[in-house]
This record gives C-alpha cells, structure tokens and sequence, in this order.
C-alpha cells in the first residue's frame, strides 16, 4: 500500500503494529480498491441528470455521503481502536472528511459533465464536434426529438467516461493540498 501523507503513515504505522501486521499487507477498502468509486456516485447521478428523474440524482448524493460517512467512521474507529486520544481521533475524522468532502464532492464537482451546465464545453470537444455531426442527420430528417437525445446521451456518457481518469490525479491534488495546510496546522 503506498501511504500518501505522513499523517496517514503515522495512523497506518500504529494500527498495523497493534495489529501485528506488515504494512504491505494491509489495503484501506475506501482508498485503495474500487470501493472508492462509490464516492463518486453523485458524478454518475449528475452525468444521467438530463436522463433521469431528481430523484435518482438525489439518491446519487446519499450514496456519496454514505461512503464519505463510512470512511470517516473507519478511520476514527481505527485511532480509537490503537488507544488514541479524543484529539486524535477528531484529527483522524477530520482530516478524513476534509479530505472526503474535497476529494469526493467538491473537487470533481467542479469538474462534471452534467447535460445542464456543461453541454457547450461537450459540444467543443472532438467527441462532442463529431457527436453533433451524427446527431444533426437526424434533424435533416426533422427528428428534432431525436437530435436532443442523442446530445444528452453523448454528454452523459462524455462525463461517465471522464470519472475513471479523474479520480488519482484529484485524491492526489487534494492530499497535497492538505499535506501543505490542514495537515501541517493539526499535525499527526
């Protein structure tokens, strides 16, 4: 497991040697497996938003906020777990869901494919110019209809496509960011 911040390594140092295990062995199931996708259930609830009803996007959030939730919970159980004190494991929930609600919800948030806000960025790209080139044989045909579904379908899936590649370079930005603020004002 590559541990990502001194914090981190700290905790991670501890918890393993409690537990009398290697630090290569031990993998953090919100961090380092596909369950981390799950913090970015709102992206895909935001990416079907032209295709679905409200609700479903909204359920998209809870599942966000479920794992943000988990996560936090693991980590402060795994301080108290190896003895810490109150302060310290606030400082491990903190830093958790400082890091999880910057990684997960705010930072790619910022970054989403969603049909309403973003379909003109969509329709420059290469993909979107060429989606668009398809998408008009249909209004040549007067299937108008057809045209804004294929537009909403190309965005949606542009921003599916997208979550995959965007989400180590942002947990690596957002660790950084931490590493040279909150990080260094709480310490390990």
């Amino acid at each position: 497991m590559k541990i990502r911040n001194k914090q981190t390594k700290v905790l991670n140092d501890r918890v393993f040697k409690q537990m009398g295990e290697d630090e290569g062995t031990a993998v953090d199931i919100y961090r380092d497996t596909p369950v981390r996708l799950l913090g970015y259930a709102n992206e895909v609830g935001e990416a079907f938003r032209a295709l679905v009803h409200v609700r479903w996007v909204k359920l998209s959030y809870v599942v966000a906020s479920g794992y943000v939730l988990a996560d936090t919970q693991d980590k402060a159980g795994k301080a108290l777990k190896e003895g810490a004190d109150a302060k310290n494991v606030g400082i491990a929930a903190m830093d958790t869901l400082v890091w999880q609600a910057f990684a997960s919800v705010i930072v790619p948030g910022q970054n989403s494919f969603s049909y309403n806000e973003n379909y003109e960025l969509a329709s420059l790209t290469s993909a979107g110019r060429a989606f668009q080139e398809i998408s008009m044989s249909h209004c040549d045909q007067g299937d108008h209809a057809g045209m804004e579904n294929s537009r909403k379908w190309a965005v949606t899936g542009l921003g599916l496509g997208a979550i995959p590649f965007i989400v180590h370079p942002i947990d690596n930005l957002v660790h950084t960011a931490m590493d040279h603020t909150t990080r260094k004002w709480f310490g390990p």
